[in-house]
């Protein structure tokens, strides 16, 4: 039974976010991938489909997330579930936002510009 702590290899820094590996496969995790994200006020992450569900959970802030079927906002205290193969963008709220993200282990990301799925680095 592994108790994670983050090493400063599990904090990744991304244009969008500040991504860290909170329990994954890496860190003993068998099937599911957790980790958490801190995203500036305002800051947008590129349109992307990720081959899993996901969950997203603000601790802190808001996000709105846009798919193809439209718009959420979704704050403290609430729960998004995306479903696999979704178009989505991720733009925080004016007061930035810290969430946690969970998914099913070994999601694979693919974007409009690189159609090759590869995996999410703070996710492996």
């Amino acid at each position: 039974m592994p108790v994670v702590t983050p090493a400063s290899d599990d904090v990744i820094t991304t244009p969008n976010a500040v991504m860290t590996r909170r329990a994954t496969p890496a860190q003993g995790a068998a099937e599911t991938s957790v980790w958490t994200a801190r995203m500036a006020p305002g800051a947008q992450g590129p349109v992307h489909v990720i081959d899993r569900e996901q969950i997203w959970l603000p601790l802190t802030g808001a996000i709105t997330v846009t798919t193809g079927t439209g718009e959420e906002r979704v704050t403290a205290g609430q729960a998004l579930v995306l479903p696999p193969g979704a178009e989505r963008r991720i733009t925080a709220g004016d007061e930035g936002a810290e969430l946690v993200v969970c998914m099913p282990a070994a999601g694979r990301v693919t974007t409009p510009s690189d159609a090759t799925p590869r995996p999410l680095p703070w996710a492996e």
